[in-house]
């Protein structure tokens, strides 16, 4: 099972927005050096830090947001990692410039890039960047298939609601033939039948649900792909909160504070966003802000956090990868952003040496 860290680029309050480009850095030199599999760059645009824990708001305060800019910055700066998005936000990304900066990328990388592409969980980047939410399906799809072609063919000809190009050179080609892998995020309940569907590799995190809906919803992903006659069963990565330290006392008090925080402004945050989107995705997010309104920290471990000694992580994680049948994980090592520094490489260390090689 391969093991990668998300990166997320916390901007803390307190701090300097330099501290925080730093802080990124260190953590993703650190994944090279501990021999994890690879780091994952966040797109969060319009994350301001906040002044405290109980202040509100929404989503983690972040510098990331320019993932392929970070992405060619990690890869210039290591040689083994493999270096992901974790996700690009397809629908406000010009679909050209993206096929040459990813493909660009991926030269500089020797095919190191790994591309997750996502629609966003949340409306708040769509209205910053004047795009209305309601066409994001539409502008997904559209810019996946151009980008596929853009990759793969010649030329680019293409005629759809948003883009239109006509015989378009698309240069580079990628490094990695036919093109880098692609992992599609999934959150909501149709979402998951329709990358098994059209056969892409997907990631799903514990943020709006938790491991028993996860299950039900990867098998639905794995029925579809059957349905189609794609090969196999899938591919599923898991986003998860992971933190570990030397007693099960620690590892479980110390993200207490910053875990409760984060899933309380996500429980707002679905609740503003009802009738944002579609009916069904609505449906989805009441649910979701009700129960994350009330969920408790024991709740929390249980069907959400894998917290603990190197030993009960790596417990909790292979029962996980036999459920729910994952090919990867990606950990989210600082849940609410408010860990600090020092702790938070602590935990990474320790995942690494000591929890991902009773995972091999």
């Amino acid at each position: 099972m391969r093991a990668g860290l998300v990166m997320e680029c916390d901007y803390r309050y307190g701090a300097t927005q330099v501290e925080a480009f730093d802080e990124a850095f260190v953590q993703a030199e650190m994944a090279e050096e501990l021999g994890l599999h690879s780091v994952w760059m966040a797109e969060r645009h319009f994350a301001a830090p906040s002044s405290q824990l109980d202040s509100g708001g929404t989503g983690i305060p972040s510098v990331a947001a320019a993932p392929l800019t970070w992405a060619s910055a990690i890869a210039a700066r290591t040689s083994r990692l493999h270096i992901g998005t974790g996700v690009s936000v397809l629908p406000l990304c010009h679909p050209i410039r993206l096929a040459e900066e990813t493909a660009t990328i991926d030269h500089i990388s020797k095919g190191r890039l790994e591309l997750g592409v996502g629609r966003s969980s949340f409306p708040r980047a769509y209205e910053g960047y004047g795009v209305p939410y309601e066409e994001s399906r539409g502008r997904f799809q559209e810019v996946l298939d151009i980008l596929l072609q853009a990759w793969t063919q010649d030329r680019v000809s293409y005629a759809g609601e948003y883009y239109t190009f006509d015989e378009v050179c698309v240069l580079p080609k990628p490094y990695q033939q036919p093109h880098p892998p692609i992992r599609i995020a999934a959150t909501t309940s149709d979402t998951f039948p329709q990358v098994g569907r059209a056969g892409f590799p997907i990631v799903t995190g514990l943020r709006g649900f938790d491991l028993t809906t996860a299950a039900v919803y990867l098998q639905s992903y794995r029925d579809a792909w059957q349905e189609a006659g794609h090969p196999g069963t899938g591919d599923v990565f898991l986003r998860i909160p992971v933190y570990v330290a030397e007693t099960a006392e620690r590892a479980l008090e110390e993200p207490r504070e910053s875990t409760m925080h984060s899933y309380r402004r996500i429980a707002s945050s679905f609740g503003c966003t009802v009738g944002a989107v579609g009916t069904r995705a609505e449906e989805d997010r009441a649910g979701r802000a009700e129960t994350l309104s009330r969920i408790g920290y024991d709740e929390l471990l249980e069907g959400r956090l894998a917290y603990g000694t190197p030993d009960m992580v790596a417990a909790k994680l292979l029962q996980l990868r036999e459920s729910l049948g994952l090919s990867g994980i990606m950990i989210e090592p600082n849940v609410g952003g408010h860990n600090p520094p020092e702790r938070v490489r602590n935990s990474i260390e320790l995942f690494a040496r000591e929890t991902v090689p009773q995972l091999q």
